[in-house]
């Protein structure tokens, strides 16, 4: 015969009664670890902007938010490139180009690019493990952002990457 403390007795009760609920749902997937290599898979750009900004606040450099010209700039090379299946800055026309061409006045401003990537949590380590993508990331003055990613099934990458940073004018 086994006995049990009441203190025993009621932590066994409480371990029971979590696998006994019929409804328990398990969470959701963090948008971060989503493959985005898949049609129809969308990129949570605000989940982007936070992982981003947390990243900077780390190194002690203000947060950036989502900036709509500088996410359709990043959509357009990020397309470009899935598009003629090459990694390239100047695929379309070279960053500096484009961004002038857009008529986005920016004090300063960086792109980062991928490809294989197939979430958002890669694409965020590949590019912080890179010096030169990680500067770019880190970009001082920079409190506007914009990316996208683009799938393309044809391609052995699957994915490409744009991320645009930019302190505004």
């Amino acid at each position: 015969m086994v006995l049990l403390r009441p203190s025993a007795l009621l932590l066994a009760a409480f371990a029971l009664a979590g696998c006994a609920g019929d409804n328990y749902m398990p969470k959701a997937e963090p948008s971060m670890y989503r493959s985005l290599a898949q049609p129809g898979a969308t990129l949570d750009d605000a989940a982007a902007a936070s992982m981003i900004s947390g990243y900077r606040a780390n190194n002690g450099l203000p947060a950036v938010t989502l900036d709509p010209e500088l996410t359709r700039l990043a959509q357009g090379q990020a397309e470009v490139m899935a598009k003629r299946d090459k990694l390239d800055h100047a695929a379309g026309k070279p960053f500096v180009g484009r961004l002038k061409a857009s008529g986005y006045d920016a004090k300063t401003a960086a792109e980062n690019i991928g490809a294989g990537y197939h979430t958002l949590a890669e694409a965020f380590s590949g590019w912080r493990d890179s010096p030169p993508h990680k500067a770019n990331m880190l970009l001082k003055g920079a409190t506007r952002m914009g990316i996208a990613a683009v799938y393309t099934p044809k391609s052995k990458y699957k994915v490409y990457w744009a991320l645009i940073m930019a302190e505004p004018e």
